[in-house]
């Protein structure tokens, strides 16, 4: 890859840093609670995360008016990040389980990125 590519890449990832927060809460994980329970406690603990996928779902939305985006797309980005801009010993913890509740909350709550994620159908329709 040529230097300047690299530089290029370089740049922005640092650009980005200062964009996203990524300071994860641990949750106390117990194999009896439902899938709903453990978003409800992962949402409240990290409301970070939820800010960070809605910068990036408005910045799609920018991008491409029309078009839908899928939440894995926003959720690799923020991993992706969260590998490059900082350094810890702790592991990160980003569940999928949590990829579709993001997505109708988001879409809820946020009228201007209504539509904006393709959903398939989820145990969240129901509880969210």
């Amino acid at each position: 890859m040529p230097l300047l590519q690299i530089n290029a890449i370089s740049t922005f990832l640092k650009s980005m840093s200062d964009q996203f927060d990524f300071d994860f809460s641990p949750i106390e994980e117990n194999p009896l609670d439902d899938m709903a329970s453990r978003f409800d406690r992962f949402h409240d603990n990290n409301p970070h995360v939820y800010k960070n996928l809605v910068n990036l779902a408005r910045k799609f939305r920018e991008r491409r008016p029309d078009a839908v985006v899928g939440i894995g797309m926003l959720y690799e980005v923020l991993r992706w990040n969260y590998y490059m801009t900082t350094e810890s010993e702790e592991e990160y913890k980003l569940s999928n389980d949590f990829r579709a509740a993001y997505s109708r909350l988001i879409m809820r709550q946020e009228p201007d990125l209504e539509g904006i994620f393709k959903c398939k159908k989820s145990a969240y329709d129901e509880t969210l």
